[in-house]
């Protein structure tokens, strides 16, 4: 044992001891698995196998439900319905891997509208889509924020705070007076104008379940943000030049594309095709992913104000709507897996430890979208698709040209 300092120290112990750290270790883990639970990586895989008895398949807790037995009212309901979306999202998946650009959520709602259209009754799978639809769609969220590190997001994109507050605010301020001006439905305005305000897909996934959006108002809103990050991804770069961003340097351009630009996919595109034309290396998007993901963290005071909004809408009108009852308890999930992320970096921690969860968080956009396409009426989407377009668009227009006014204010640019 001498060439091993740590056991000789260890069979020295008396059995009281070994009894302590056994105890210790077991409530390690069973706080690892509790916390597991709660931010819901395992929830829906431990759903599909094991469902235990409660009010209803959408809210449960996995150590109240272990006493209560196993019951299969949650798989005789859902399983068909999630299987159907995950047949539909793993093809999805991978065109979206191939075709970056479109993305894999783009894919998934198309295809589950075409399939929608095929099927005579869906009766059989609609619990499982309705799942799919609404909890896994917060389950991405939640994962969502295992891929930020608050440290270095507030370190290194403090500069770029300004402006996007900003570029958020003008945002929102155009959907709001559009949907005034224009009668374009509030839950649509409000979707697109934080869609393409903070993050794209992620951010109505956000949104969607506090202001009690449906799946049809999802699609439409997804379906505006995804068009104009395909234009973006293609002429930014383009715009980039024509409005005289400094080649040399690729602060200002990712500045730009980072808080004009709503979509991660895009974003990496539009910066990269800059860093490949002017020989930058990888500088220009680094600070545009840095900017992006500064913008995420605003999901966090837009979804807890939408809540606080609804409540006090609900209470005039007549309406008896509890705060707590539809407060976004999945974005303190999303908030604790960003603490997490950034303590365990800190403490030395590869940030690869989180790759797997930040990868699992897109493929459940992509297999929630799925289930968005299959509650989704795509001839009525096409018919009522023109005032959401125009509101996205102007939307557009507002932060690209806010960004560029701020950069000039700060003298960034």
């Amino acid at each position: 044992m001498s060439g091993f300092p740590v056991l000789s120290h260890f069979t020295s112990l008396s059995p009281k001891s070994y009894i302590v750290i056994i105890s210790g270790i077991f409530r390690y883990f069973h706080l690892i698995l509790k916390l597991l639970w709660e931010f819901s990586f395992l929830h829906l895989f431990i759903l599909l196998f094991l469902c235990y008895d409660r009010k209803d398949c959408y809210e449960s807790n996995l150590f109240i439900s272990l006493e209560r037995g196993i019951s299969m009212n949650f798989i005789t309901k859902c399983w068909k319905g999630i299987l159907l979306c995950l047949v539909i999202a793993v093809p999805c998946w991978f065109l979206g891997q191939t075709f970056p650009i479109i993305g894999g959520p783009v894919f998934g709602i198309l295809a589950g509208m075409i399939i929608t259209l095929l099927l005579k009754d869906k009766s059989m799978f609609q619990d499982g889509i309705t799942f799919v639809s609404k909890k896994v769609l917060q389950y991405a969220v939640i994962l969502l924020g295992f891929g930020l590190n608050l440290s270095v997001i507030l370190e290194t994109g403090k500069q770029s705070l300004p402006i996007i507050v900003t570029t958020i605010s003008t945002s929102l301020i155009i959907a709001y007076l559009l949907h005034k001006v224009m009668h374009v439905p509030g839950n649509i305005s409000t979707l697109v104008g934080v869609g393409s305000s903070i993050c794209g897909g992620s951010a109505i996934a956000a949104t969607a379940p506090v202001i009690d959006a449906d799946d049809e108002e999802v699609a439409q809103a997804i379906s505006v943000i995804f068009f104009f990050n395909m234009l973006a991804a293609l002429f930014f770069p383009s715009l980039g030049a024509l409005l005289g961003f400094s080649t040399k340097s690729g602060e200002a351009f990712g500045i730009f594309a980072g808080t004009a630009i709503n979509d991660t996919s895009s974003v990496t595109a539009a910066a990269s095709t800059w860093d490949s034309l002017y020989a930058l290396g990888s500088a220009t998007l680094d600070k545009a992913v840095t900017v992006k993901l500064t913008r995420t963290l605003a999901i966090i005071p837009i979804t807890l104000v939408l809540a606080f909004i609804r409540t006090r809408s609900s209470k005039a009108e007549g309406k008896k709507v509890e705060f707590k009852k539809i407060f976004p308890m999945f974005i303190l999930y999303f908030v604790l897996a960003s603490v997490i992320t950034t303590i365990a970096t800190s403490a030395g921690v590869s940030a690869d430890v989180f790759t797997p969860l930040k990868t699992l968080s897109k493929f459940f956009i992509v297999l929630a979208m799925c289930a968005v396409g299959l509650n989704t009426n795509i001839v009525k989407l096409i018919k009522t698709g023109g005032k959401p377009l125009a509101l996205g668009f102007c939307c557009w227009v507002g932060i690209a040209s806010m960004s560029r006014l701020m950069q000039h204010v700060l003298g960034i640019w």
